[in-house]
């Protein structure tokens, strides 16, 4: 199977490492990919969200199967476009995808589906977000109704902050705050099968205790010890499989990863936002402990044909990443910094070094070439020996002015 994965992100160097594991695998290409990226995959330039270019890309390399990784692709229509090549694409259509697309579509969807999630407003005016900041009171969340790449959230105890980050969104989703811990839950789907994935738990804050701005991730842990055994049976009925069913009633099947971000709280499970592909960094650890063959999962949920997907076979371990991230991330992140130490970090067994932000220079070197720059990833036999084995990676990579979080899994992998 030649494949072609398309995006130069961290997730994408996850997905680009597993598939290169794949002996279905024959070829392997990305676009446009990145430094680490390239060490797996044969990587060509091209414009992601340019859909006519990626299907060209696609139908000159006979491709057999086209990943489509990030979100803005997929909104702007790229799966579509290899579809209509009558090429495989494992990702939503873009009406599908206004799932992550639009936060106040997502709600419209979920309340026909009768799935749990935060009551909301969906604002436009400013005497709009005033009442809905005044009739849920503090903690405010306040979310821009579009694509902000992870960063368009803002949960605040601050009034002024928060109606000051919905008036800047133009049109905004503001919800009741959800108590309790949040799980990423991520499901591979062909419009009618629903296969849920392991879960994993992100952290978004840039600082340790959960302190600090919102980020895209600043690192994730799968399994999740404290978690009800039952939790992924019962999301897959509450959530899952009712909003795949909406969404295929709509005329608008939704078929490939369908990520379902949760929040436990003391009233149940309840959705916090749902996205329309692979989770970073949460794909990183859910991918570490897949044994299945990646290919072909992705193939039968482009082609229609999941329900005869044998059962998923899971490794009993754990996994952690820890992301490395420019200087001043998530603000204007410094760029064109000297990375050293990555085959030290390498050599720790079982951790790896996944690029995100990279780049070569002049002098072929890897340098910083974005915000979260690198996913140090690693496994053991349980968290703790996974965490430890991700810190002493981390302890190896030297990024002028990076910084990362010291508590990924921390409280997870603390003894009972």
């Amino acid at each position: 199977m030649k494949v072609l994965v398309i995006g130069g992100g961290a997730r994408e160097h996850a997905l680009c490492r597993s598939l290169s594991l794949d002996p279905d695998v024959t070829a392997l290409h990305c676009a446009p990919g990145n430094a680490g990226i390239a060490e797996v995959a044969q990587v060509h330039t091209v414009d992601a969200l340019d859909g006519t270019a990626v299907a060209e890309l696609a139908t000159s390399l006979r491709a057999d199967l086209v990943v489509v990784g990030p979100e803005a692709p997929l909104v702007a229509g790229v799966a579509d476009a290899v579809r209509e090549r009558g090429i495989p694409a494992f990702g939503p259509s873009a009406e599908a995808a206004r799932l992550e697309g639009s936060k106040a579509f997502a709600k419209d969807v979920m309340a026909a589906a009768n799935v749990p999630t935060a009551r909301s407003y969906v604002c436009t005016t400013p005497a709009g977000i005033d009442e809905a900041l005044d009739a849920f009171g503090a903690p405010y969340v306040v979310k821009d109704d579009g694509l902000a790449a992870g960063k368009g959230v803002v949960v605040t105890s601050d009034l002024a902050e928060a109606r000051e980050h919905a008036l800047a969104c133009g049109r905004v989703v503001i919800e009741e705050f959800l108590d309790g811990p949040e799980v990423s839950l991520f499901a591979v789907t062909d419009g009618e099968t629903v296969l849920p994935l392991q879960p994993a738990q992100d952290f978004k804050r840039a600082l340790d205790a959960d302190e600090g701005p919102n980020t895209g991730g600043m690192g994730a842990y799968s399994p999740l010890p404290w978690a009800d055994p039952k939790l992924v049976e019962e999301v897959l009925q509450s959530v899952l499989q009712p909003t795949v069913d909406e969404l295929r009633r709509r005329g608008t099947p939704f078929s490939g990863l369908l990520y379902a971000g949760l929040a436990i709280t003391s009233r149940g499970v309840r959705v916090i936002e749902f996205n329309a592909r692979f989770g970073d960094p949460e794909t990183q650890v859910v991918l570490a402990r897949l044994k299945t063959p990646l290919a072909g999962l992705l193939l039968n949920a482009a082609t229609g044909n999941l329900a005869a997907q044998p059962p998923l076979r899971w490794s009993e371990g754990a996994a952690v990443t820890v992301v490395i991230a420019s200087h001043n991330y998530p603000g204007s992140p410094r760029t064109g910094d000297v990375i050293e130490g990555l085959a030290g970090a390498a050599e720790v067994d079982e951790a790896y070094v996944l690029h995100a932000g990279t780049a070569l220079d002049a002098d072929g070197r890897v340098v910083s070439a974005g915000g979260r720059v690198l996913s140090v990833t690693a496994t053991g036999a349980d968290l703790s020996a996974a965490r430890t084995r991700a810190y002493e990676a981390v302890s190896r990579v030297r990024l002028d002015g990076s910084h990362h979080r010291t508590d990924i899994a921390a409280e997870a992998a603390a003894p009972a």
